[in-house]
């Protein structure tokens, strides 16, 4: 029997749609592959002792960008209770290699954890960092479908305030991280999708995005170990009773 065509009903055209097998993900890792990680080699780089090379803490309402060199591990915590921020992340000697949300998102999962990678944009196309510790991966799936570490949305910024509700605000996510990355001679069209630390997103049953507060609590961290040398910028949230601490940062070799 042929499916119904567009001038059919929308009831008739569900009716008669023929069942879906149930999908298999896109890209998934095989032996040799850049998405296989050998988990072994990265577990034993998260757990040994460390030099510590900088540590700085970035309150409210802010941002910061430093350098990594490849082969340290950055791990930014939350040193006073939940807190989250929007993550970039460029090449350090080319910024035109930049972090690649979407591609992160296809290769790996709407929300990234232990072991995924962070990926660069086209020509370039590799790993930027790896995820070598997750304190909230434990969190999985919650009743709402919402998971933690969030590749779903992006920042926040002035022009969807201007433009949803006519107001202005100068510390958006976009703002503190592009002022974070003036010195280094980048500018606004630098600034790039992030990846939301922390955050716990998803898509409600219409598939329009939600935010719920952080499971994070004091202590939790996310670690990452630069597979290139990188420039990274991170804003702070702006105050919320959810949300109402700064974010500590250490890079160590």
């Amino acid at each position: 029997m042929s499916q119904p065509g567009p001038e059919a009903s929308a009831e008739e055209r569900r009716q008669a749609r023929k069942p879906i097998p149930k999908p298999v993900p896109a890209y998934l890792p095989t032996a040799g592959s850049p998405l296989t990680v050998d988990k072994t080699t990265y577990e034993t780089i998260q757990a040994a002792d460390r030099e510590l090379l900088e540590e700085f803490t970035i309150p409210i309402r802010s941002g910061k960008a430093w350098e990594v060199p490849r082969g340290c591990v950055v791990r930014i915590t939350t040193p006073e209770g939940p807190q989250v921020g929007d993550l970039n992340i460029w090449n350090r000697h080319n910024p035109r290699e930049r972090f690649w949300a979407s591609r992160t998102r296809q290769l790996h999962a709407s929300h990234v954890s232990t072991h995924d990678r962070l990926w660069s944009c086209l020509p370039y196309m590799r790993p930027l960092a790896t995820i070598v510790h997750d304190s909230l991966a434990w969190y999985g799936e919650d009743e709402h479908g919402g998971r933690a570490h969030d590749l779903l949305g992006t920042r926040c910024d002035p022009y969807v305030n201007a433009v949803l509700a006519g107001t202005r605000y100068d510390f958006h996510c976009h703002s503190n991280l592009v002022r974070a990355v003036a010195p280094w001679g980048l500018v606004e069209s630098d600034v790039h999708d992030v990846l939301n630390i922390f955050q716990v997103t998803g898509l409600d049953a219409q598939g329009r995005y939600f935010m719920n507060p952080s499971p994070a609590q004091k202590g939790d961290a996310l670690e990452f170990l630069a597979e290139q040398d990188l420039l990274m910028a991170l804003s702070m949230s702006h105050f919320s009773p959810s949300h109402p601490s700064s974010l500590l940062a250490t890079v160590g070799f």
